[in-house]
């Protein structure tokens, strides 16, 4: 379905100024955005993706990943067509590269969207897979429904949308799942075609705003694996967003692009876990590594088991009715809907 878009500019000589993500596009007459899925008609700005769904599941809320936020959960998960970065070793690049015009795809509207997460008996809708910045107007027509509902919502995210973007919606968003995919603007323009600033900016935006906020880190050999970016990283982290955010580093693995580079070493993610608790963070996480302990939340203060998790489930939960440690008594940053 294609609908006029929100959040843009019209200009001189037909053109207009997208307002939606970062690289704040000037299109002309007849030409789309750097995410190809907003168009310029005759000098109105149109989404072509609005209710256009290539992707629908029933995850575990963990798998998003997701630790500190209705943990045990699950999450309806939707994603579309398209992205405003072109990263080189992105999972998902079937649905994020493709052009519109050439996908599989479905349409859904808003009210069944919420409809099917209801019926589903999740907690949570999230919007996933690819950017759901380049979605917004369906997003955010979902999302009011969704808090109707009594759902929780959630953004995986790049972190590219804009202020302007993420206050509209902020009302309607609860959290704010966001790659931190490295920590050099060197990474972001050639591994991406972006930049890392403005992720940095919508992160700490969103904090303000009141999002629960966890942060993902794929660590990538030879060019994002420093022990000096990481420590860097996790500073920017824990002054700008809090010692309890919750950090998952990430191993790759090789894909699309990136088929040359390999795997990230064990001994890489464990450097990076104890760089971060150096650093004062509380939550700290390795993922797409089977059986770590890691994967499971302790308590910061007398390091109680608190949360065991394995395969994107629950095995054991301790926490208090009142989301503290049964041991000490300290206070766990987690949203929960007990």
């Amino acid at each position: 379905m294609i609908k006029e878009a929100m959040l843009y500019e019209k200009l001189d000589d037909g053109k207009v100024q997208c307002k939606l993500c970062s690289h704040r596009c000037r299109i002309s007459p007849g030409k789309r955005g750097f995410c190809a899925v907003r168009e310029n008609r005759e000098g109105t700005l149109y989404t072509l993706n609005y209710n256009v769904v290539s992707s629908e599941a029933l995850d575990p809320i963990e798998k998003k990943p997701l630790f500190h936020f209705h943990p045990g959960s699950l999450a309806y998960s939707l994603g579309t067509i398209g992205c405003n970065f072109r990263c080189k070793h992105c999972q998902n690049w079937t649905i994020s590269q493709i052009d519109i015009d050439e996908a599989n795809a479905i349409e859904m509207s808003p009210e069944m969207a919420v409809e099917r997460a209801v019926a589903s008996g999740a907690k949570v809708i999230a919007w996933t897979y690819n950017e759901p910045t380049i979605w917004f107007e369906y997003t955010y027509d979902c999302a009011r429904l969704a808090k109707e509902a009594g759902l929780a919502t959630v953004y995986v995210t790049n972190g590219y949308i804009t202020r302007e973007g993420l206050e509209m919606i902020a009302p309607y968003l609860d959290a704010f799942r966001v790659d931190i995919k490295a920590f050099t603007e060197d990474f972001y323009r050639n591994i991406t075609s972006a930049k890392l600033a403005p992720v940095l900016e919508s992160s700490k935006l969103a904090k303000e705003l009141g999002m629960h906020i966890e942060v993902i880190n794929l660590i990538i050999p030879t060019l994002n694996d420093s022990s000096e970016e990481i420590r860097e990283m996790v500073v920017w982290i824990r002054d700008n967003l809090g010692d309890d955010t919750p950090v998952h580093f990430t191993r790759f693995h090789p894909f699309y692009k990136l088929q040359d580079i390999p795997s990230t070493p064990l001994n890489t993610l464990e450097m990076a876990y104890n760089i971060a608790k150096e650093e004062g963070l509380k939550y700290v996480y390795l993922g797409n590594v089977a059986g770590s302990e890691h994967e499971n939340t302790f308590c910061p203060e007398c390091g109680e088991l608190l949360i065991k998790r394995g395969m994107f489930s629950i095995e054991l939960n301790k926490l208090t009715n009142k989301q503290t440690c049964p041991r000490c008594g300290e206070l766990i940053s987690i949203v929960s809907g007990q």
